[in-house]
């Protein structure tokens, strides 16, 4: 799902400077508040669920809404308005049996009717979502409305009102988890059809309420006294969208904060008395730069991984990132299952990118090369600038920087407009399928790389239906060797989160993962 801007010289977490959005953080032990939590926030691109294809949007959406099943703090799929389901013995139909008393937040009682409009809506080609084809694909006729060649979903079927019925083209190991995804929660129709700003007031089934959206200022989220799977500790939770974070920090105007590079040494040190109140945890995502493997230099294989051997990131997460980061070798992050250890990636070496360069098809004669980037009013991360200078330095090419607005990002993202770009992937699901698959395959509507390999769509459709996991994982690591090797990525780090958490805040563990995790929050004072 969750592109997140990965140029920004700022580790993944609560908050980022110039970007920000929320990691979860997970319940521990349990407690009674009526405080509300002060965070920092950035404005969403969207609070449509349909629509949600980054993590800013996410850290929202998912606690305003709700689907079938969720995510729980070991990363396990979980009933959430489904209770319970059962699969046809071929792996293919499932039966989920809907919770009594889930409600939208205006109080009407939620029903499988209110699920299938959603799917279905999800998959109409007007609603234009970008990830439904990716998330609700496997759902059977998905693919034939969102081609506007029918006008229901095949595969949705509404047995009674607490039963919903649903038929994939094939078993696969993973589907329950993409449920998890924002594209599968439920909307109210007459919510959404009371006009096009429906989501300035969206009426969802999730733990809070959106009780205002003040734009550059502030989002404040009210606990749904109605939750289905529990109500929330906390009576509000206020996203402050300006500002300085650390400082408000400090000055207890927040209570949870991301640490950036500019502050990690001080917090690091452990006679600093904010040293107590941090916490580290690895994320499942990844930093990268991204090849368009149909626009030239780069539809030549060994250009992309000449680039590749031209940049030293160690040097970069050493004197930018101050080692807040590990490097990637791969695209699984540690974490993940079927990661590699042993995959040692495509490393800086100068001469064997002088050698590949040499020997591909544009020789010495490369065009100037843009190099986008997210960016706004001029600013230009020394990040980018630094992989721009190795680019030019150690193979001669002239590289433009672009920067870019997030949201304008993320629509040339989606065009495959960009020639080489920096951006990051955070997982929806704690599956390889959704890196590998979902950025990989050359049919993925996320596969903004314009890669193709029949040799790896074979790979990947065969782990689709791969029944046993040892299996299904040695197909994928066998699927990053290659992707690897034909380089449409230059995996550059993988992340971790750095947080600054008040004492008095109860109940929060960080979570590799955007999940729904504010309700069980607390303070206490």
């Amino acid at each position: 799902m969750r592109r997140f801007r990965a140029e920004i010289p700022i580790t993944i977490a609560i908050a980022l400077l110039a970007m920000v959005f929320l990691f979860p953080l997970i319940p521990g032990c349990q407690g009674v508040s009526g405080e509300g939590l002060t965070l920092y926030g950035s404005e969403p691109v969207t609070l449509d669920p349909a629509l949600c294809a980054d993590a800013t949007s996410a850290s929202y959406v998912v606690e305003i809404f709700s689907g079938l099943v969720t995510l729980n703090r070991e990363l396990e799929v979980i009933p959430d308005i489904a209770q319970s389901w059962e699969t046809s013995p071929d792996g293919r139909t499932y039966t989920f049996h809907l919770r009594h008393g889930v409600r939208f937040h205006n109080g009407k009682e939620l029903t499988a009717g209110d699920l299938k409009y959603s799917l279905e809506r999800a998959a109409d080609p007007a609603t234009h979502s970008p990830v439904a084809e990716v998330y609700l694909g496997d759902i059977v006729g998905v693919k034939e409305k969102l081609r506007g060649e029918a006008d229901e979903v095949e595969g949705v079927r509404v047995k009674d009102e607490k039963t919903l019925e649903i038929t994939i083209d094939a078993p696969k190991a993973y589907f329950l988890a993409k449920l998890t995804h924002p594209v599968a929660f439920a909307l109210d129709q007459e919510n959404v059809a009371s006009g096009q700003n429906w989501t300035e007031n969206p009426n969802g089934t999730g733990p809070f309420k959106l009780a205002q959206w003040q734009e550059e200022q502030r989002i404040v989220l009210e606990r749904n006294e109605n939750f289905h799977r529990g109500v929330a500790k906390l009576n509000r939770v206020t996203f402050l969208l300006t500002g300085n974070p650390m400082m408000m920090y400090e000055r207890d105007e927040l209570d949870i904060v991301s640490v950036s590079t500019a502050n990690i040494e001080r917090v690091l040190d452990p006679t600093n008395p904010l040293h107590d109140e941090l916490v580290i945890a690895p994320q499942l995502s990844t930093s990268y730069i991204g090849f368009n493997a149909s626009m030239p230099p780069f539809d030549d294989v060994e250009v992309r991984q000449a680039f590749c051997h031209a940049v030293d990131k160690d040097k970069i997460i050493e004197i930018l990132m101050k080692d807040l980061v590990s490097p990637a070798a791969g695209i699984l992050p540690p974490g993940m299952p079927g990661y590699d250890e042993e995959l040692e990636g495509l490393g800086y070496d100068l001469e064997r990118a002088t050698e590949l360069l040499a020997t591909s098809s544009y020789g010495e004669e490369l065009p100037t090369v843009v190099f986008s980037v997210v960016g706004s009013g001029g600013y230009v991360s020394p990040i980018a600038v630094a992989i721009a200078w190795m680019w030019h330095e150690n193979l001669g090419v002239e590289v433009e920087i672009e920067g870019l607005e997030w949201q304008t990002f993320l629509e040339e993202l989606r065009e495959q407009s960009f020639q080489v770009f920096q951006v990051g992937w955070v997982a929806d699901y704690p599956d390889p399928e959704n890196f590998l698959d979902v950025l990989f395959h050359s049919q993925s509507a996320e596969n903004h790389t314009a890669y193709g390999n029949p040799h790896v769509d074979q790979l990947l459709e065969a782990a689709r239906q791969e029944g046993d996991f040892d299996a299904r994982m040695g197909i994928y690591q066998e699927v990053e060797r290659t992707i690897v090797d034909d380089a449409p990525w230059l995996p550059l780090w993988f992340d971790r989160s750095y947080l600054l958490v008040k004492p008095y805040v109860k109940g929060a563990v960080a979570t590799p993962m955007v999940i729904p995790y504010l309700k069980d929050i607390w303070i206490e004072r």
